[in-house]
């Protein structure tokens, strides 16, 4: 079986429909688990209480940067393979991404505040995640200002080529500057450069969750885009007759 077959709207919509429940389920399980197993831990010895934030916002920067890739393969598949799934997933993507990295924005803001002194600096890495925010908001403007189903995807998929960029330096950002406040990669297989296990199992929890969740609220978003264009074909067939 290829995984071309599910650009097919109908077995798209059986196999997400089968899966959904189970993705829902384990998205609950482990964001309130992992979020409340972060907040129980104890307090840093630099950073205080307000290190527990980071259970809210490495996962939701993580999925911000890792949603607008999923968005550029989707995004490819249609500009390649025109496959109309392809395009609707990439488009429910996006107003879930955005909240992702305005989640991400804020906690980095209330993180930023205490430990810099400041809620924001235009540091490279907040600098070019906050552009990413606002690729987002202008990947949702276009497709709801094009009204050809066809041409909004082409067009969207283009700004989603080039706001790729944008999401590259937002995850890489330190490691190409050396300047800025932003820290580098919480975790990391590097030496040196690995967190107490008291903080890093919570947080891969959390982490999972809010991969779940996106995937989630991706396909439901998705299954509802392609009902909707279902009801647009019925409702200009009838039209017709």
């Amino acid at each position: 079986m290829s995984i071309w077959e599910y650009a097919n709207p109908v077995k798209f919509m059986r196999a997400s429909g089968a899966v959904l429940p189970w993705i829902v389920a384990g998205a609950v399980i482990c964001c309130v688990g992992g979020v409340v197993w972060g907040f129980l831990t104890p307090q840093d010895y630099r950073q205080g209480a307000t290190v527990k934030i980071i259970f809210l916002h490495v996962p939701a920067a993580l999925m911000a940067i890792n949603g607008w890739l999923m968005m550029l393969v989707a995004s490819l598949i249609w500009l390649i393979r025109r496959h109309h799934v392809s395009a609707l997933v990439a488009k429910a993507a996006a107003p879930v991404g955005a909240v992702m990295a305005l989640i991400a924005l804020l906690t980095g803001a209330i993180w930023g505040q205490p430990m810099w002194g400041t809620w924001w600096e235009w540091d490279p890495r907040l600098t070019s995640f906050l552009i990413l925010f606002l690729f987002y908001l202008g990947y949702v403007a276009l497709w709801a200002a094009v009204e050809d189903p066809d041409s909004a995807a082409d067009l969207t998929s283009v700004l989603c080529l080039v706001g790729s960029v944008f999401a590259l330096l937002s995850r890489y950002a330190v490691n190409f500057w050396n300047q800025g406040l932003h820290q580098g990669a919480s975790l990391s297989v590097a030496s040196g450069e690995r967190m107490s296990s008291v903080y890093k199992y919570p947080l891969y929890v959390s982490m999972l969750g809010f991969f779940l969740l996106f995937l989630a609220l991706v396909l439901v978003r998705a299954r509802t885009e392609i009902r909707h264009r279902r009801l647009a074909a019925l409702l200009a067939r009838e039209h017709r007759a």
